[in-house]
């Protein structure tokens, strides 16, 4: 059995009427009002700060994920935090779990591929990729792609960014420039 630390790094200071003004964490809440960018700053640092800890710790991986306009869970580019994480637990043999840049939010869906590819070249192949179909409240809400679309945007992007398209050919192309 492998265990990983996971962080949803949500937003840690919602004033204590949040439930009685607002009706839901996601995609609703005015962030005019409730997000302060400094104190995120400072939420990101500590997330990061946490997992290289949890890895310190001796846990096996270490888990970013993508959400969006939310107040549980705002980490909307997980690559940008795993590649910091691949960096600050490099000489261990931490896995950097990636649960997922979303497919049919990703334009072009190959980009994930590449990015995912760098950070397994970062952590010294240590990545465990995860290639998400992603949630309705994400895609359907956030980025206006609609349900009848949702599954076949993820098949195409899955395919364009499957293990084909990272192979040694498209690896040289791709970092050719």
């Amino acid at each position: 059995m492998k265990i990983s630390a996971f962080h949803l790094m949500p937003y840690r200071e919602l004033p204590e009427d949040f439930e009685k003004r607002y009706k839901s964490v996601w995609v609703t809440p005015p962030w005019w009002e409730l997000a302060d960018a400094r104190r995120v700053g400072q939420y990101y640092n500590w997330t990061l700060d946490e997992l290289t800890y949890a890895a310190k710790c001796g846990f096996d991986g270490v888990c970013t994920n993508e959400h969006h306009q939310n107040a549980y869970g705002f980490m909307p580019s997980p690559n940008l935090m795993g590649s910091v994480l691949a960096r600050a637990t490099n000489g261990t043999d931490v896995a950097i779990v990636q649960m997922g840049a979303t497919l049919p939010t990703s334009n072009p869906p190959l980009r994930v591929a590449e990015e995912y590819a760098m950070l397994d070249c970062i952590s010294g192949g240590r990545l465990v990729a995860g290639l998400p179909l992603g949630s309705p409240m994400d895609v359907n809400l956030c980025y206006g792609i609609t349900p009848m679309e949702h599954r076949e945007r993820y098949r195409e992007a899955f395919r364009a960014a499957s293990a084909r398209s990272i192979s040694r050919s498209s690896m040289t192309s791709a970092t050719a420039f």
